[in-house]
């Protein structure tokens, strides 16, 4: 319980910030989501446009403070991993 005004402000401006830093994670994760599914089915031209997504949105995520700047780069380093996975698969599988 907030004991002077200062206080009653700060406890209104986090629960608008801490809504808004809930906002951009759940966006992020569906972006992440949506480039796992293509990556994993194989659509790699559709998946390498997610993923520009996908880091685009960390980036920015990172920019704003929600997310730290190190945990930002290694998940899109880690996709862009996943990516170049599926696609050495895809090339090195036999063409039948």
């Amino acid at each position: 319980m907030p004991n002077t005004k200062s206080a009653e402000k700060r406890v209104r401006s986090n629960a608008r910030k801490a809504e808004r830093n809930q906002s951009v994670k759940s966006s992020v994760k569906t972006f992440e989501k949506k480039f796992l599914a293509l990556a994993t089915a194989g659509k790699l031209d559709e998946a390498k446009a997610a993923l520009s997504v996908a880091t685009s949105a960390y980036a920015r995520a990172a920019k704003g403070g929600v997310i730290k700047r190190e945990t930002a780069s290694r998940k899109a380093s880690r996709l862009q991993l996943q990516l170049n996975r599926v696609t050495a698969a895809k090339t090195a599988a036999p063409k039948a």
